[in-house]
């Protein structure tokens, strides 16, 4: 199991994590907020509202795994 839904098209069986994509927005909004004048510790603290998942089932053939189909199904991106 891996952090990042990228890493499972690297190798890794199963990535599961928060949208890469959206923290980076939520960075460059947190800095222009500063730039603007907002003082860093006034501003909020914020989580990932989205998270990603993908298998690899080539992974889990080479492991001697078989993923379920409801597993499937509810990926993001099913590597084969």
């Amino acid at each position: 199991m891996c952090e990042w839904r990228s890493m499972a098209a690297n190798g890794c069986m199963l990535g599961y994590g928060p949208d890469f994509s959206e923290l980076l927005r939520g960075v460059a909004r947190y800095i222009a907020r500063i730039l603007h004048g907002t003082p860093p510790g006034e501003l909020p603290i914020e989580g990932p509202t989205h998270f990603e998942f993908a298998v690899n089932l080539k992974t889990a053939k080479a492991l001697g795994f078989s993923v379920p189909q409801s597993i499937r199904a509810r990926a993001d991106e099913v590597i084969e």
